[in-house]
């Protein structure tokens, strides 16, 4: 337990602040109202232009899937664009805070995190009682996706570091940049806040042609050619890197609470930023449950049997360690040599059959569907499969970490899309199609 000389408090503002502008993609005025918050209310923006006020958190579970840009969602309501404005919360190392917007998207005032940092200092900071939630990076993780990479990896340093490998050294006017950076207040805003979103010119020629950014021209934002910045200058010689950085801070902030330790990343974007946000909120997650319970279960294998029908030898499914409402659910399935298939297939040398590593995915797709109520009771019998690829003989000893995502979900009909993993490996992936029936009519 830490000593109370070494607790870290939680902070919101002292006073509230304004902040106007056009956004970024849509270019519509909006204002938004930045106002204190209570211990453990995290960061909350609201949506004050519906006919009903809409609170969304900004945590990973909200993230709305966009280009080129971090959003969050309830329902159909969303707000657009918040990763400048995180980043200058996150660098404050401000906890709780209520962000109020009568628009779309968020300002963008000269498309950097600076204004957000200016204003948010000039409201003040002020220590609340509670214990900041914070996540120490201990186990690596690793994200990639074609030439692109990121990585979080423990770091002996009790802080967030970064490392940046931004890679266009197939464009001149940007070329090869690398920054790395201990993130602090200090550091941010000298060296991060003042660096701007930047497109590539034939970039910016294809987004304005569908109607994005038509408000901005060269003066306004980052718009590079071949011999670099088009009727505007860098305010570093390497600003398009240390802008990759704030994006990437932004991102962060939807883990739900600190991150510490390093990230190096390697030509990546929201996509792979999101990704990475995503494996650490359910590490975070995980080990909070551990903390507090012991386990990392969500559903133990008692709760898992009160939802499926399956007994011994056919349950498949020990526990449930992530469920993201409806739409996504992590289990796990610890394969022991005295699994009773291993008698015939094959005594010499036991392989688990790829058909019931297919129906683990598909037992915990049921549990999935089990978390929307009215699907409470249920039974999912599955009626297809396609894209079935089974890519590595599973044997004793393994543990099968099993993904289902959904697809569609209705009252009769539900699709997923699973994958088992060992370690880091994909052993098997599907696309399950399942009928929902009451237990009694089957």
């Amino acid at each position: 337990m830490k000593g109370l000389e070494n607790l870290k408090l939680q902070k919101t503002i002292k006073s509230e602040i304004k902040i106007s502008g056009k956004g970024l993609f849509a270019g519509k005025e909006t204002k938004a109202i930045f106002r204190p918050a209570a211990e453990d209310s995290g960061i909350v923006f609201i949506r004050t232009d519906v006919p009903e006020l809409v609170m969304i958190d900004a945590v990973v579970s909200n993230l709305a899937e966009r280009s080129r840009r971090t959003s969050i969602k309830k329902g159909s309501v969303s707000v657009e664009t918040i990763e400048h404005c995180l980043a200058a919360v996150s660098s404050l190392c401000i906890d709780n805070l209520i962000i109020e917007i009568n628009g779309l998207e968020m300002p963008a005032p000269d498309c950097s995190s600076e204004a957000y940092l200016k204003n948010l200092k000039k409201a003040g900071l002020v220590e609340q009682k509670a214990a900041r939630k914070e996540f120490v990076i201990n186990e690596p993780i690793s994200i990639t996706s074609g030439d692109a990479s990121i990585y979080a990896l423990p770091y002996s340093d009790d802080g967030l570091n970064i490392t940046y490998d931004l890679d266009y050294r197939g464009h001149t006017g940007i070329g090869r940049q690398i920054f790395s950076c201990r993130v602090t207040p200090e550091g941010f805003e000298k060296d991060l806040a003042p660096a701007r979103t930047f497109l590539l010119e034939a970039e910016a020629k294809q987004f304005q042609a569908r109607g994005m950014g038509t408000h901005l021209g060269p003066r306004d934002i980052l718009v590079i050619g071949s011999d670099g910045p088009i009727k505007n200058s860098f305010r570093f010689p390497n600003e398009c890197v240390r802008h990759k950085i704030v994006d990437l801070i932004g991102d962060l902030v939807l883990v739900g609470r600190a991150v510490k330790g390093r990230i190096v990343a390697y030509k990546s974007g929201h996509t792979l930023n999101q990704q990475l946000v995503k494996r650490l909120y359910t590490a975070a997650q995980r080990q909070e449950r551990i903390e507090k319970k012991g386990t990392d279960a969500v559903l133990n294998i008692r709760q898992i049997a009160r939802i499926l029908p399956h007994r011994y030898p056919f349950l498949l499914v020990d526990k449930v360690v992530d469920i993201e409402g409806d739409r996504r659910i992590e289990g796990i399935k610890n394969v022991s040599f005295n699994e009773q298939f291993f008698q015939g297939h094959f005594p010499g040398t036991p392989i688990m059959p790829g058909v019931l590593v297919v129906e683990a995915m598909a037992q915990l797709s049921g549990l999935l569907f089990a978390q929307r109520l009215e699907l409470t009771g249920k039974l999912a019998v599955l009626l297809s499969m396609d894209g079935v690829k089974l890519r590595k003989a599973v044997v004793p000893g393994d543990q099968l970490v099993l993904t289902a995502e959904t697809v569609r979900l209705k009252k009769r009909t539900a699709q997923c899309n699973c994958k088992a993993m060992v370690g880091q490996t994909v052993v098997a992936e599907a696309q399950i199609r399942f009928m929902l029936v009451d237990d009694e009519k089957v």
